[in-house]
C-alpha cells in the first residue's frame, strides 16, 4: 500500500471513527448508556403521545406542558439541587433513575388495566358543561389523570436522565479534546437506538391487534413496551455502576486533578444562591436561550402536526405504529447527519455548527405551516396524487420533524453539551440542572402558554395555526441572535481551556 493510499485511508478513518484504540474501554460503556437511555426516550415519547392524543386530543398537550410538566420540572430541579449537596454523584444517579423504573412498571401492569376505575369520568363530564370550550383539553387531562401522569414523567425522563444525568456524567469524565471526537459518536448511539426502538414499537403495536375478543389490544402492546423500558433502564444502571469501578479509577480515562492542578473546590451553595449565581452568568443564560428557543419552536410545530396525526390515525395501535416508523426513519437520517455534524464541528467550529439547527427549523417549519394553512386550496391537486390533504400534512410534518430532530441530535445537542465544558464544577452541576430541566420546560411552556391563551380567546387549533406560524419565525430569529452572541463567549473561554486539558494521544500507563 502506497504512502498516499495509507494517508488517505487514515484521513477517512479519522473522520468516520476518530477514536484511539485505548479509549474504547471508556467509550463503549458510554455508548451502551447512550443507547439504553435513548431507546427508553423513544419508547416513552411515542407511548405518551399515543395515550394523550388518541384518548383526548393534541390540544391537551399545551395544557399538560404548561400546568403540569413545568411545575414538575421545577420541583425536580429543587429536589435534585438539594440532593446534590447531600448524596455522592453515584448515589444521586441511582436515586434519580429509580422512581422512573418503579412508576412505568406499575403503570403497565397495575394502573392502566384499572384506568377506567381510576378516571373521574362523571366529574369531567360535569366540568365540560360549565367551563369554556377552549378548556376541553384541560378537562381531558383531569379526566385521564393517570395518562397525564405518564406524560409528565415521560417528559422528565428526557430532561432528568438523558440531558442531566447522562450528559452531566459525560461532561464530568470527558476531556475537551475527547469531546470533539466522542460527542458525535454518542449521538450515533442515540440514533442507533432510534433505529432499533422504531421497528420494535411497530412490531409490538401491531402484535397488540391479535388478541381475543374483549381484550384491550393496546394493553398488550403497552405491556411489551414497558417491559423493554425496564430492561434498558436496569442495563443503564448496571453500566454506570461498572464505570464507577473500572473507568473513574483509571487516570488514563479520568483524573480529577487533570494537568497536575487540583480543581478548586467551591463552597456548596443553597438553592437560592444557586439560582442567583446562574442569573448573574451571561454565559449560562446564553445556553439557556438556545435551549428555550428549541423547546418553544418544536412545541409550536408538534401540536399542529399531532392534530393532523389524530385525524389520520385515531386508533392507538395504528398511531403507535406510525410513530415507530417515524422514529426509525429519524434514526437512519440522523446517523447520516452524525458524520456530517461531527465533520462540521471539527472543521467549521462551534458557531457554524450551533446555528444550523435554527436555520433547519426556520425553513422546514415555514413550509409545514404554509401547507397546513393553505391545504384546502390544493385539495384537487393532492387528490390526483392518490392521497388526502390530511395525509399529505402528516407526511410534510414528519419530514419537518425529522429535519429538526436530526440537526438537533447531530449538531444542537453536541454543541450545547460542549458549551458546558469550560465552566467550573459548580456551574456545570447547578447550571445544567437549571437549564436542562427547567430551561427546556420553560421553552416548551412558552409555546404551551401561547396555545392555551389562543384556544380560549381565538378558538380551535385550525384557527390559531397562522398566528403560531408567525410566532415561530420570530422566536427563531431571536435564537439565531443568541447563537451569535454565545459563539463569541465560547471562543474566548475554550482557547485557554483546550490548551490546559489537551488529552494524551497515547495511554499514560499500560494496564495488564
Amino acid at each position: 500500500m502506497s504512502q498516499d493510499t495509507t494517508a488517505s485511508f487514515g484521513k477517512v478513518r479519522s473522520v468516520l471513527w476518530p477514536v484511539h484504540a485505548f479509549e474504547l474501554k471508556k467509550l463503549f460503556p458510554m455508548l451502551i448508556m447512550a443507547f439504553c437511555i435513548s431507546f427508553n426516550y423513544t419508547v416513552l415519547r411515542d407511548t405518551k403521545d399515543t395515550l394523550i392524543v388518541t384518548s383526548i386530543s393534541s390540544e391537551a398537550i399545551p395544557f399538560l406542558k404548561l400546568y403540569f410538566v413545568v411545575p414538575a420540572a421545577i420541583i425536580f430541579m429543587l429536589i435534585y439541587a438539594k440532593l446534590s449537596n447531600i448524596l455522592t454523584k453515584e448515589n444521586l444517579f441511582y436515586v434519580t433513575i429509580a422512581p422512573f423504573i418503579v412508576f412505568f412498571g406499575l403503570f403497565a401492569f397495575v394502573i392502566y388495566p384499572n384506568h377506567e376505575l381510576l378516571h373521574p369520568t362523571e366529574t369531567a363530564a360535569y366540568l365540560s358543561t360549565i367551563l369554556p370550550e377552549g378548556l376541553a383539553g384541560l378537562v381531558g387531562c383531569f379526566e385521564n389523570w393517570t395518562f397525564s401522569l405518564f406524560y409528565i414523567l415521560s417528559e422528565l425522563w428526557g430532561s432528568a436522565v438523558l440531558s442531566l444525568m447522562f450528559w452531566g456524567f459525560a461532561n464530568e469524565i470527558v476531556r475537551t479534546g475527547e469531546a470533539k471526537r466522542f460527542y458525535t459518536i454518542f449521538t450515533l448511539g442515540f440514533n442507533i437506538a432510534l433505529m432499533v426502538s422504531g421497528p420494535m414499537i411497530i412490531y409490538f403495536s401491531q402484535m397488540g391487534k391479535n388478541v381475543a375478543p374483549g381484550v384491550d389490544p393496546w394493553q398488550k402492546s403497552l405491556n411489551y413496551l414497558m417491559s423493554m423500558f425496564m430492561v434498558a433502564a436496569l442495563t443503564t444502571v448496571a453500566t454506570y455502576w461498572w464505570m464507577n469501578r473500572n473507568i473513574l479509577t483509571d487516570k488514563r480515562f479520568y483524573d480529577p486533578e487533570e494537568g497536575g492542578k487540583k480543581k478548586k473546590s467551591k463552597p456548596k451553595m443553597s438553592i437560592g444562591e444557586s439560582l442567583k449565581f446562574l442569573a448573574s452568568s451571561k454565559y449560562i443564560l446564553g445556553i439557556a436561550m438556545l435551549v428555550i428557543g428549541y423547546g418553544m419552536c418544536i412545541n409550536l410545530v408538534e401540536v399542529v402536526w399531532k392534530g393532523q396525526l389524530k385525524i389520520q390515525f385515531p386508533n392507538p395501535n395504528d398511531y403507535s405504529a406510525f410513530m415507530g416508523l417515524f422514529s426509525t426513519i429519524t434514526g437512519v437520517i440522523t446517523i447520516c447527519m452524525t458524520f456530517v455534524g461531527g465533520y462540521i464541528i471539527r472543521t467549521k467550529g462551534w458557531g457554524k455548527a450551533a446555528i444550523m439547527t435554527p436555520i433547519a427549523l426556520l425553513v422546514s417549519g415555514s413550509i409545514f405551516f404554509a401547507f397546513v394553512v393553505f391545504q384546502d386550496y390544493a385539495a384537487s391537486t393532492i387528490a390526483l396524487l392518490g392521497t388526502t390533504p390530511v395525509m399529505m400534512a402528516v407526511v410534510i410534518g414528519m419530514i419537518q420533524n425529522i429535519a429538526s430532530k436530526s440537526t438537533k441530535y447531530s449538531l444542537f445537542d453536541p454543541t450545547k453539551e460542549m458549551a458546558y465544558i469550560p465552566l467550573d464544577q459548580e456551574s456545570k452541576v447547578k447550571g445544567k440542572a437549571a437549564i436542562d430541566v427547567v430551561g427546556a420546560r420553560l421553552g416548551k411552556s412558552g409555546g404551551a402558554f401561547l396555545y392555551t391563551f389562543l384556544f380560549v380567546t381565538v378558538g380551535s387549533l385550525s384557527a390559531v395555526t397562522p398566528i403560531v406560524a408567525v410566532v415561530m419565525i420570530l422566536v427563531i430569529i431571536g435564537w439565531i441572535a443568541a447563537v451569535k452572541n454565545l459563539t463569541k463567549q465560547y471562543t474566548e473561554l475554550t482557547g485557554e481551556h483546550e490548551a490546559e486539558s489537551k488529552p494524551p494521544s497515547e495511554p499514560v500507563t499500560a494496564k495488564a
